[in-house]
């Protein structure tokens, strides 16, 4: 009886394999439409919401190899990880791993803003921000206090390049109290630094 049992799940594995491998793409570029894969609705809304931040920002920053020095200079602040595009990237790595990854792209996604000047295109690229980082019905949806949210409402009646300036350096300060401290800690960082360390040694 077990072996019939068991039979049916490994008939069905090879089907159910197929459109995961098929639709499990980093790049969000897959056109295919797998109607055997389980929740298919949540599947499609999360992929909607992953093809709209790629809109809106770089899906990698484009840096040189960060020396070693650059990497130590990372732990002596915040703010001097966060002006470093590699350091930037290693950081996103590491907020992946905690699934707090939204904070970085929210605050990414401000930056972009701020350098528009196309009133058109602010307030498309406003809208976006807001659907998949403000709105709570987003699966991306970053932390806020009530009072930002209020005032980012009252903005979006009429965008601006700066509307979510409240909320990015509201989220910018959690990255830097919750995150920053255990990224310093983390195998990825220790990792990529004696990496570093071994490699100016050796030339």
């Amino acid at each position: 009886m077990a072996r019939n049992e068991s039979s049916p799940n490994r008939a069905q594995q090879p089907g159910n394999q197929r459109p995961n491998t098929c639709c499990f793409c980093w790049c969000c570029c897959c056109s295919c439409s797998c109607l055997t894969v389980r929740n298919e609705d949540e599947n499609r809304t999360r992929r909607k919401s992953q093809e709209t931040k790629l809109e809106t920002i770089p899906n990698c920053e484009a840096f040189t190899k960060p020396t070693t020095e650059e990497m130590r200079m990372w732990a002596q602040s915040f703010d001097k990880l966060m002006k470093n595009p590699a350091g930037r990237n290693v950081f996103r790595e590491f907020l992946r791993t905690e699934y707090s990854e939204e904070n970085m792209l929210f605050w990414l996604a401000c930056e972009d803003l701020k350098k528009e000047i196309n009133k058109a295109v602010i307030e498309e690229k406003a809208r976006m921000i807001y659907e998949d980082y403000i709105s709570i019905l987003s699966p991306k949806e970053v932390s806020l206090d009530s009072r930002v949210r209020e005032v980012i409402n009252r903005k979006m009646l009429d965008p601006t390049s700066h509307t979510f300036e409240d909320a990015q350096l509201q989220i910018y300060t959690l990255m830097h109290r919750d995150s920053y401290p255990r990224f310093l800690n983390s195998t990825i960082y220790k990792s990529l630094l004696q990496s570093g360390s071994r490699s100016s040694s050796e030339s």
